[in-house]
């Protein structure tokens, strides 16, 4: 009988992926408030709501868990809301859980790069200090270290990954703005810090990194999800220059200037690999190509 996998989130840009990268692999892929054999619940789920969490956990008796359900946008307006749904919310599943008779066999909560904070020269691995520089990595470091007071009763494993995109991410994030920009043939762009490097993986990498993270990852073990690689924001807009076929113009918007912004943020994929085995390396301009054609219908 396939297993079933609870995916938080599943109706998210990352959730939608994750889900279908598992789905291929052959798990049923349910969430919260859905049917025990997967089908789709009417409405999303409140984590907020402990006593509907823990009645939709015990109904669904999941054989594996993938946490991807937070408040993920560093630029949110509502500073409480990233610790409400990210350490409270998690919160919620993580006791919902634990109650079970039978708990799953492997928990993957999903935290973030950014707890990593103003990273040294080098890839960072997941041995760096980590030093959270806003509300968003203090909540989601928040999340890891409140998760370890149910180490004695889930397997959780935590995921960091590093920015990834593709279609269907917000343009909110800079990526998914600026191809929207090249798309629309707009002659001008604003931003904020221009001078930041990035470890950018395609969003169908990463889907496969929580796959495999789902089959191999240890108890107890932080992960990185990354591509070792960095490209600053220069190099982007070369890129999609060549997709679209002509520059546009940059204009710096002090309203966009993050006063902590980690300038330089990539990560090591060493220990992650070792667990998943290679994953398949899309070149971030394959990733822009794709997001840009998106764009056109293609």
């Amino acid at each position: 009988m396939a297993k079933k996998v609870l995916v938080t989130g599943s109706r998210g840009f990352t959730g939608r992926y994750v889900s279908g990268a598992l789905q291929r692999a052959g798990y049923v892929v349910c969430e919260l408030g859905g049917g025990p054999g997967g089908e789709p619940a009417a409405e999303t789920l409140d984590l907020l709501d402990g006593d509907s969490v823990c009645r939709s956990v015990a109904a669904l008796a999941p054989d594996y868990v993938i946490h991807l359900a937070a408040v993920a946008y560093v630029g949110h307006g509502d500073v409480e809301a990233f610790y409400r749904t990210n350490v409270v919310g998690t919160r919620n599943l993580l006791a919902a859980l634990s109650a079970q008779q039978r708990g799953p066999d492997r928990v993957v909560l999903a935290s973030s790069a950014n707890v990593y904070g103003t990273a040294t020269a080098g890839l960072v691995d997941e041995t760096a200090t980590v030093s959270p520089q806003n509300d968003y990595a203090v909540s989601k470091y928040a999340m890891e270290l409140m998760s370890r007071q149910f180490n004695d009763r889930l397997p959780i494993a935590i995921a960091r990954p590093f920015n990834y995109t593709g279609r269907g991410q917000s343009e909110s994030f800079l990526l998914p703005k600026l191809v929207a920009h090249f798309a629309r043939r707009a002659p001008v762009v604003e931003l904020g810090n221009t001078n930041v490097y990035r470890d950018y993986s395609d969003v169908r990498r990463t889907a496969q990194a929580y796959v495999g993270l789902l089959r191999g990852a240890e108890a107890g073990e932080v992960y990185n999800i990354c591509s070792g690689t960095e490209h600053s924001i220069a190099d982007v807009l070369d890129m999609l220059a060549a997709i679209a076929g002509y520059r546009i113009q940059v204009r710096v918007n002090p309203d966009f200037v993050r006063e902590n912004d980690v300038m330089r943020l990539v990560g090591s994929p060493a220990k992650l690999e070792g667990v998943t085995g290679p994953l398949e390396a899309i070149p971030v301009a394959d990733t822009l190509d794709w997001m840009y054609r998106g764009f056109a219908g293609a």
